[in-house]
């Protein structure tokens, strides 16, 4: 896949303003593909509402008949008749019974699988998520805070969930009970039943508006709560530097005030929330008041029984029971759809680096071909549009040649180690690794052969032989054979389980020289057939970097080697040096001949020289 003439372009952020305008049923289609594998048990859910929305009409009816029944009343149904007061509110008392365990127990069924399957349906959005985050590229976590990566795959997630755990099919039972119990009452008295459907429609107008406000607090509010992570991740991070240099005041206003617009942003939320439940209450107590007073009136004019007014009291209730579930479940919806907007805008973040449909193998080696060359042929790179860090390098590393690079900061020394390993993509130009753009090579195939070293070791909480494997199925004695390649083996041995003694987040319970040794076993472990070192031993002290660098040596034997180096003092026996100034390559030759030519290497020596003197 050659670029080498294509402008990079930033992917867009993440979106921090007003949610996108998308239809909630748009954001419910992109629901279903997650939904699909779990169709069968779903739709067996769907099947039990049908008992469910009978079992709850008919109990005002059945009630309603037991008082026509009581009262000898001309409403009274046929099969009751004849029958004796004791057995006729046996009877009736029998199918109340049956419809209130036909409903219940559906009811925690049902329940018990929808939630079931939201949760699974939840974990599948997650993973999806985490894959999709890490394959995005290094210049997407350079400008996004960690606090609201973590609020996107933890809360917007558990939000979406709630829409297939308690939302969806909550809202499918409770329209098909409204439509249900509507039909009943209908049938049972047109003008009674005609007057509370009207008192439904205008209400749900007020439901939705106030659903729609809600949906774009909570939009808000979730804004608000990712940047309050953000702000207590940083601290966290940071908290050496907090203490250090004593900003747990000034830093614990900033995290109040973060904290007061999150509050705000939450109040809002609660307001409309609070308003849909308000009316639906007053209304109902309307819906009873208007059946007293019609139904009064038809009863005094004989044109109804008792027994009809008392069902259609039980129906003013179980027509808006439904009405208010569904619209809490409607705010459990709306902040579900506020997530999918958030995980969408996440989704959507292009994979800037990918991997070629046929990607080309690294030459093997054998005994009449060198590998380990780099090469750079007139490579530019902008993280923003025309603001290039890197301008026309144009370089070749021989296989096996020892090559430092030095430079002011901020000239591009670990930009272009970025582009060697491929973080980024080179705006213009190519590099190449044995001959082959390294976008022309898999990931995998790449970094394979390139080992790097930070000046900070990074390490994953686990245990020490885990580190350094990091996933891959090297066996106990290889992960050995490396330490003891590297000097590190006595280091580990020394440690309350050895290789396998447990790590704390980020190796806390080891020295920074002990992490940064466990860094240099990991690369051994991959034999590669390049190294970059960025200041690798910076961190170790002067026993420690004593102590490595003979294995050092060892292990630059027949590879080509990049290092980056601050202390100038370090490199002075390596084969070349390439000097970089504001992303240009102004200088290359060996320690002697850069000193003899006054340049920009000259200067930094001798000012670095005048520092430890």
């Amino acid at each position: 896949m050659q670029a080498s003439t294509n402008e990079q372009s930033s992917p867009p952020p993440l979106s921090t303003s007003a949610p996108r305008r998308d239809s909630d049923w748009r954001l419910f289609l992109r629901l279903l593909p997650y939904a699909q594998p779990y169709s069968r048990p779903l739709i067996i859910a769907g099947i039990m509402l049908i008992p469910l929305a009978l079992s709850a009409a008919l109990q005002p009816i059945i009630i309603g008949q037991a008082i026509s029944f009581l009262k000898q009343e001309p409403s009274t149904y046929d099969f009751l008749e004849g029958l004796e007061l004791t057995q006729g509110i046996d009877l009736l008392t029998l199918l109340l019974f049956l419809t209130v365990v036909v409903r219940f127990g559906l009811q925690g069924i049902q329940g018990y699988w929808v939630t079931k399957i939201g949760q699974q349906i939840t974990a599948d959005i997650r993973q999806d998520l985490f894959r999709h985050v890490t394959s995005l590229s290094a210049g997407f976590f350079d400008r996004t805070p960690v606090g609201k990566l973590i609020t996107r795959l933890t809360s917007d997630v558990e939000a979406l969930g709630d829409v297939f755990a308690t939302g969806a099919v909550g809202v499918v039972s409770d329209l098909f009970s409204i439509l249900v119990v509507a039909i009943t009452m209908i049938w049972t008295n047109p003008l009674l039943g005609t007057m509370l459907l009207g008192m439904v429609i205008p209400i749900t107008g007020l439901i939705i508006y106030f659903q729609n406000q809600y949906r774009q607090a909570n939009y808000k509010a979730r804004e608000e709560l990712s940047a309050l992570n953000a702000n207590l991740q940083e601290n966290i991070v940071g908290i050496g530097v907090v203490q250090i240099f004593r900003r747990e005041s000034f830093n614990s206003q900033l995290f109040q005030t973060v904290n007061k617009r999150y509050v705000k942003a939450v109040d809002h939320t609660i307001f409309y929330d609070s308003a849909v439940s308000a009316t639906l209450e007053w209304i109902t107590f309307a819906a009873v008041a208007g059946v007293l007073l019609l139904g009064g009136k038809l009863v005094e004019q004989q044109q109804i029984d008792f027994g009809v007014l008392a069902t259609f009291i039980l129906f003013s209730q179980r027509v808006f029971d439904p009405l208010r579930q569904l619209a809490e479940k409607f705010t459990t919806i709306q902040a579900g759809f506020t997530a999918v907007e958030r995980i969408t805008d996440l989704m959507n973040q292009p994979i800037a680096i990918r991997d070629p449909e046929k990607p080309t193998l690294l030459p093997r080696p054998d005994t009449s071909t060198a590998i380990g060359e780099v090469k750079f042929s007139d490579v530019w790179l902008a993280y923003k549009d025309d603001e290039y860090v890197l301008q026309g390098l144009d370089f070749r590393i021989k296989p096996g040649e020892k090559v430092a690079i030095v430079g002011p900061t901020g000239a591009g020394k670990s930009s272009l180690i970025r582009l060697l390993c491929r973080l980024y993509e080179a705006s213009r130009g190519q590099v190449l690794v044995d001959g082959v753009d390294v976008r022309n090579l898999s990931q995998t195939e790449l970094r394979r052969h390139i080992g790097v070293i930070l000046q900070d070791g990074f390490l994953f909480s686990g245990d020490v032989k885990s580190n350094i494997s990091l996933g891959e199925d090297y066996s106990l004695a290889e992960i050995q054979a490396a330490a003891r390649q590297m000097n590190v083996a006595n280091f580990i041995e020394q440690l309350p389980q050895g290789y396998n003694t447990e790590l704390r987040e980020r190796g806390t319970n080891l020295s920074a020289g002990q992490k940064q040794l466990l860094a240099f076993a990991r690369v051994a472990i991959r034999n590669p057939r390049i190294l970059v070192l960025d200041e690798a031993t910076a961190s170790l002290d002067v026993g420690t970097e004593a102590m490595i660098q003979t294995a050092l040596e060892k292990l630059l034997v027949n590879r080509t080697a990049i290092i980056i180096a601050h202390r100038l003092s370090t490199i002075r026996y390596v084969d070349r040096i390439l000097v970089l100034k504001r992303g240009r390559l102004v200088e290359i030759g060996s320690h002697e001949e850069l000193l003899a030519a006054g340049g920009v290497y000259a200067s930094l020596y001798q000012l670095q020289q005048l520092g430890v003197a």
